[in-house]
């Protein structure tokens, strides 16, 4: 069985018109939120392999706020994940070595809730267990959706089961 870990980025700053999308930094929420993330992943006990991040500077900032993450995974940057489509997702997937069982995608809406529902086999379909029902509900910046996968990366997204998804309201609540 091998885990999959959706995060998007935590909440990014738009205070400054000048810079490019890809170029705008978290804002404080998004920082605090980042290190919320971290304390619920190791809290959990998860401890992922492999990081795909995309190469936008809020998740790059995101993935830095969370180091060091358990099990000290490999990162690899990924240019193809800045706004990336739920098939360009899938794409990078299918691509990883056959030994990655625990993978860690840290990108961007709408690709990643997207993929999300398409895991879940939400399109079309009645969504079962609350936290299917939350995540067709959106998917805000700092959430962090596991899913469990049956088979190899390239079967995606057959095989695909939502274990939880975590919400920086959640992550809040953990806290206290």
């Amino acid at each position: 069985m091998r885990q999959l870990l959706l995060l998007r980025h935590a909440k990014s700053s738009w205070a400054d018109a000048a810079l490019t999308d890809h170029d705008r930094p978290l804002d404080p929420e998004g920082r605090c939120a980042a290190r919320a993330i971290l304390a619920t992943i190791e809290r959990l006990g998860i401890a992922p392999q492999l990081v795909l991040v995309s190469s936008a500077r809020r998740t790059r900032e995101t993935l830095e706020l969370m180091e060091p993450l358990p099990g000290n995974p490999r990162v690899l940057r990924s240019t193809e994940l800045y706004l990336a489509s739920p098939r360009q997702i899938l794409d990078q997937l299918a691509e990883l070595a056959a030994d990655a069982t625990s993978v860690l995608v840290i990108a961007h809406n709408p690709g990643l809730h997207d993929l999300a529902m398409m895991l879940t086999g939400a399109h079309g379909m009645t969504l079962g267990g609350p936290g299917s029902r939350r995540l067709a509900r959106g998917f805000p910046p700092a959430a962090l959706a596991e899913f469990s996968v049956a088979g190899e990366w390239r079967t995606l997204p057959d095989g695909a089961r939502l274990i939880r998804f975590l919400t920086p309201a959640d992550l809040q609540q953990a806290a206290t």
